[in-house]
């Protein structure tokens, strides 16, 4: 049978996760809380069940929500969007992402990816006729805008962007911001910015969205997600944001894709956003979640530099063993009983690093108990 991803391999998320079922392993793989969400989305949510909304959504999403989302851009970062023509919601950020390539890349454009990137990113273009160009980032976590610049080309249709960033929990800083401007100026090069971590970053950073700054707002779809906002990942709501040009072809694409998205999700979403307190104190609690586990590994030979965002931080464990990365990971799955996830399927072609990703999004006693067992085992080693 053909197939048109012949070399796709099945995800390492799902993949890490069922090993960690296996072995009775704690979950520091995958990226999803182990956590509640607030009670009010909860009821939210119920009430909205119990009052009818349970039927089709318009296409774009209810309009209210796409009220909501405009009002919060503009307050977060300055920006309006017109809800009706600028913003649809979409069924997490996973499809938003997969509609906006489908809809924009046409075969034998150039799609400039930063790696390690999230692996949908890849065979999103694929499908679509594209040609994925991958561009490193640097050894210290850096984007590396003379190589992304080398690798613009007369075919590059579009630049794939993720910040703060995962896997490696890296943020823009104000001087990307320039450089990519200076890049992307007196060109047609669209730019798709997944944000869905942008209220989980550290250290009293300031998240910088592309809606913030005007010209590259123009030729950006930026995408998010309430899953990583509000600890629901299982409800897959989220959203993009762009001008009215790119959001009438997204929609020519959605329409076929899931045409509607979760009703009693999305009004319950639109009263919770009212309150911008539900989502501010996000930084701060990762953060110190992000320090707990840090905590752990201070003084060993387990090298790290905290993350700036997202809620993953990756460790270098060259100092403990020769294995590649994914033997490591299931070596700590299987041997410590502790799931990580290896940073190598993030790389379109080899990866000789010696780095593993791991998840703080878990209460704090599942963070330690992971923690320790990581430590029982590299002092074996």
């Amino acid at each position: 049978m053909r197939s048109k991803l012949p070399g796709a391999p099945t995800s390492i998320f799902a993949v890490m996760s069922a090993l960690a079922r296996e072995h009775n392993a704690i979950n520091l793989s995958q990226g999803f809380p182990d956590f509640d969400l607030a009670p009010g989305l909860i009821e939210l949510m119920d009430q909205n069940m119990r009052a009818g909304n349970n039927q089709y959504a318009p296409m774009p999403g209810l309009p209210q929500l796409r009220e909501e989302i405009s009002k919060k851009i503009q307050r977060d970062y300055g920006r309006y969007y017109n809800p009706d023509t600028e913003i649809n919601i979409t069924a997490g950020a996973t499809q938003a992402l997969f509609t906006a390539f489908n809809a924009l890349v046409f075969p034998g454009d150039e799609v400039i990816i930063i790696e390690p990137a999230y692996d949908s990113y890849y065979p999103s273009v694929v499908l679509n006729g594209g040609v994925p160009v991958p561009v490193p980032i640097d050894d210290n976590f850096r984007f590396d805008w003379d190589r992304i610049k080398d690798a613009v080309t007369p075919r590059t249709s579009m630049i794939v962007l993720n910040s703060p960033h995962n896997p490696l929990g890296s943020a823009f800083h104000a001087e990307d911001i320039e450089a990519l401007t200076a890049i992307v100026r007196d060109t047609n090069i669209t730019i798709i910015s997944d944000e869905v971590y942008e209220h989980i970053i550290f250290d009293g950073r300031q998240h910088l969205s592309m809606a913030r700054c005007p010209e590259l707002a123009e030729r950006s779809l930026v995408i998010s997600s309430f899953g990583k906002t509000f600890h629901a990942t299982g409800w897959k709501v989220g959203y993009v944001a762009a001008p009215a040009k790119y959001i009438a072809e997204f929609r020519k694409i959605h329409q076929f894709t899931v045409f509607a998205v979760n009703t009693p999700a999305q009004a319950s979403y639109a009263e919770f956003l009212k309150d911008p307190e539900h989502y501010l104190h996000l930084s701060e609690f990762y953060q110190k979640k992000r320090d707990y586990l840090n905590g752990f590994f201070a003084g060993t030979n387990l090298k790290f530099t905290p993350a700036e965002g997202t809620y993953f931080q990756i460790f270098d464990y060259s100092a403990y063993s020769n294995d590649d990365d994914f033997t490591f990971s299931k070596r700590l799955t299987a041997e410590a009983g502790t799931a990580v996830i290896p940073l190598s399927p993030f790389y379109s072609g080899e990866y000789s690093g010696k780095k593993i990703r791991v998840c703080f999004a878990k209460k704090d006693e599942v963070i330690k108990e992971g923690a320790e067992r990581m430590l029982a085992f590299l002092q074996k080693l």
